[in-house]
């Protein structure tokens, strides 16, 4: 890893997920977790505010990533619920079969090398019944959109850490053997439209 995957994109991703828009999606999903709580991609923690303390009992904090693990350091100093770190990612989840009753994924399937086959990871860590959070951005409905998506999806996946900016969010959720319960989507206000048009729900694991 070069000093730019070291230093320098770890910084503007933080920042990234800083957004006001970006956040209000979390504020949308993320207070709904319950129970035995896995957050996949956690990041510098940004979630960690909107977790109700008495409502989540233990919180898996799944990151791969050593420099945003560090950049999470003083949101999880003041955490407000019980916190393990998982430094893996979301293809091997070191966790036994419907070990959570809660997963939270935001802003990260974007970036995972084979998002089906970690939605189907999820799907198996989840116990049955259990609901997906989610909140992420993808595959746009213009087709004007859709097509500077794929036109920038090589260099943005250079510059950005592998993400890809139209990938199918709902239809790969579902193809991983979820159903959606509910789902909001819409372009956010303030961010360019082939990174601006966002998912957020929830989804079951059938019982």
């Amino acid at each position: 890893m070069g000093l730019y995957g070291r230093y320098i994109l770890p910084a503007i991703v933080d920042s990234a997920m800083s957004n006001q828009e970006i956040t209000m999606q979390r504020v949308r999903v993320v207070p709904r977790a319950r129970g035995r709580v896995l957050e996949v991609g956690f990041g510098a923690g940004h979630n960690l505010p909107f977790y109700i303390p008495g409502k989540v009992t233990h919180l898996w904090a799944l990151e791969p990533a050593a420099e945003m693990s560090k950049r999470a350091k003083a949101r999880l100093a003041e955490a407000r619920i019980p916190v393990e770190l998982l430094k893996s990612d979301a293809l091997g989840i070191p966790l036994d079969d419907g070990a959570a009753d809660t997963v939270v994924i935001t802003y990260t399937l974007c970036s995972v090398r084979t998002p089906s086959a970690a939605l189907r990871e999820i799907r198996r860590v989840l116990k049955p019944g259990g609901k997906l959070l989610f909140a992420e951005h993808g595959e746009a409905p213009d087709a004007d959109v859709c097509r500077h998506q794929r036109r920038i999806t090589s260099f943005w996946r250079s510059v950005c850490g592998g993400c890809e900016v139209g990938r199918p969010i709902p239809q790969l959720i579902a193809d991983a053997g979820f159903e959606i319960a509910d789902m909001k989507s819409g372009y956010l206000e303030q961010t360019w439209r082939p990174m601006g048009f966002n998912y957020s729900g929830a989804a079951l694991k059938p019982a």
